[in-house]
């Protein structure tokens, strides 16, 4: 099995890694405690600088192009706008209120964010660079995670607070539907043929797996305890799960719709990102202020670099796919 599946992952990613720039990257890392970005050297694993940003920075993404990567400061109100190789800041929006999780759509018309302290979620227009407050919806409690269907007629939000996915239709801006899952979800991905959304289930031991179409469960996939965020393998059929309570990551075929291995990972382990090559996984472990460098073939943790508190979001641009 560990063979057949490194072949997968090498194969589907052979393409994105061969026009990658050689030089190395910064890997951009939030300590959600601290209100600080923490900057890494990717080749060495040295510490490359700290930047102050507003209280509680949780989820960070790329922009569409690529050039610069947004840190959601919740509590602080902004976005920060970084290199999305240097990490140094470009600018800042300081009118956005709770910025937890955020996200773009497929086509890039849309941008979301997720307010989990206000109860709410925000759709903004996007022109490829300024961003148009279009609508403010309220949700039940704790929006958290964000997730979009492939055509980006839809948005999904997992809400930690009352056990619940809505769906929010991106042309009219409202709720179209919500259902209960299962206890705490979190993270919320889609798989990659557009038919089903992937949620963590953080108060408990399992993926839900949801036919949106027809607002059904159809799937529990077993993992660990404290099922929580994703990181797709970029080969259009794998994806990362992990685990924060559990201390590992497992590995779901989102074509079978099974569970098809583990990775231990102390420190309660969080969000992902991947190199571009398929080779590295690295991983905020929340609890014990560090970010750990997975071999992914070996499916071990080779290296651990200390980081600041509570580490949440991590990013660096030449990463794989994320489909």
């Amino acid at each position: 099995m560990l063979r057949r599946f490194s072949k997968l992952i090498f194969s589907g990613l052979c393409l994105a890694s061969a026009v990658q720039a050689a030089h190395a990257n910064v890997v951009v890392v939030l300590n959600s405690r601290d209100a600080t970005v923490q900057l890494i050297d990717q080749a060495t694993g040295a510490d490359a600088g700290t930047l102050p940003v507003g209280k509680e920075p949780h989820h960070l993404m790329a922009t569409p192009d690529n050039k610069s990567v947004i840190v959601a400061s919740s509590m602080g109100n902004e976005l920060i706008f970084l290199d999305s190789k240097t990490g140094k800041v470009q600018r800042r929006l300081t009118d956005v209120l709770d910025p937890y999780q955020i996200g773009f759509s497929p086509d890039q018309k849309w941008f979301v964010s997720a307010s989990l302290r206000l109860d709410r979620v925000d759709v903004y227009k996007y022109d490829g660079s300024n961003l148009l407050l279009s609508k403010r919806l309220p949700l039940a409690r704790m929006p958290s995670h964000i997730a979009f269907d492939a055509g980006s007629t839809m948005a999904f939000v997992t809400q930690q607070g009352s056990d619940q996915v809505s769906g929010i239709d991106l042309k009219t801006q409202t709720v179209k539907w919500t259902i209960p899952v299962g206890k705490l979800p979190a993270g919320i991905s889609m798989t990659p043929d557009d038919k089903y959304l992937l949620v963590g289930i953080m108060g408990s031991d399992y993926v839900e797996v949801i036919d949106w179409r027809t607002q059904k469960t159809v799937k529990r996939i077993k993992t660990g305890n404290g099922a929580h965020n994703f990181r797709a393998l970029g080969d259009r059929r794998h994806i990362f799960v992990s685990n924060r309570v559990q201390n590992s990551i497992n590995i779901i075929d989102q074509t079978t719709l099974q569970n098809v291995g583990m990775i231990p990972v102390p420190g309660g382990p969080d969000c992902m990102e991947l190199s571009a090559d398929g080779k590295t996984l690295w991983v905020t472990q929340r609890w014990i202020k560090k970010v750990a460098v997975i071999d992914v073939a070996s499916r071990k943790v080779i290296k651990q670099i200390p980081v600041g508190r509570s580490p949440h979001g991590v990013f660096f641009a030449n990463a794989a796919p994320r489909m």
